[in-house]
């Protein structure tokens, strides 16, 4: 077997080892189970009267998937993506890599919607971002990145997200840093919520522009 290959598997092995035992671990003091999405068109007029090109789109999905990284996390969201208001559309890594979606598909993926304006989003910069993350469609997933380890040229959700706004984020590396594993539900850290659906149940909840 090619070294190459052989270290591939090895490394895997190990990402894999680090998963249960730091993230499957801990899922178990949470309720890690979602199963209904909230209605679109309870969402889709709140959202578009404060989204913008390049805001965060961060949900709470309801799949096996998200309901692990919800329940690892300890966190009430699971996936981020970035909007491309050009196109009506979000840009998105998931295990099938990364891709477009609709919004209104997006939006009823989930059980909860959060809409966040990134903190280096000016008129200036927020084309800039939309145009490198359409530059990163058909990339694969970075699944060891989820763990801190990190294939080169792949993306997890939230990596993604991020990275399009890295030139943007000041010369101070220190100010506000971006830790090595980024969880969906810490997007605020990084952004001002301007949207929030809340739970199922608990109606929808527009926070102003």
């Amino acid at each position: 077997m090619p070294e190459t290959i052989s270290s591939h598997l090895k490394r895997s092995a190990l990402c894999l080892f680090l998963f249960c035992g730091f993230f499957l671990l801990p899922a178990c003091t949470v309720k890690p189970i979602h199963s209904e999405t909230q209605p679109v068109e309870a969402n889709i007029g709140p959202v578009r009267a404060v989204i913008e090109h390049g805001d965060w789109v961060v949900i709470r999905g309801v799949t096996g998937p998200d309901n692990l990284i919800g329940a690892a996390s300890n966190m009430p969201f699971s996936h981020a993506s970035i909007y491309d208001a050009e196109n009506d559309q979000v840009i998105e890594a998931d295990r099938h890599g990364v891709h477009l979606t609709p919004l209104a598909d997006y939006l009823g993926s989930g059980s909860r919607v959060w809409i966040l304006k990134p903190m280096w989003a000016t008129a200036e910069t927020r084309p800039l971002a939309i145009e490198a993350a359409r530059a990163l469609v058909g990339k694969p997933y970075d699944f060891t990145g989820v763990i801190g380890l990190g294939l080169p040229d792949s993306y997890y959700c939230s990596e993604l997200v991020v990275s399009v706004w890295k030139p943007y984020m000041g010369k101070n590396p220190n100010q506000n840093p971006i830790p090595i594993v980024i969880s969906p539900g810490r997007r605020h850290h990084w952004g001002r919520v301007v949207y929030d659906s809340m739970e199922i149940g608990l109606g929808v909840v527009p926070k102003g522009k």
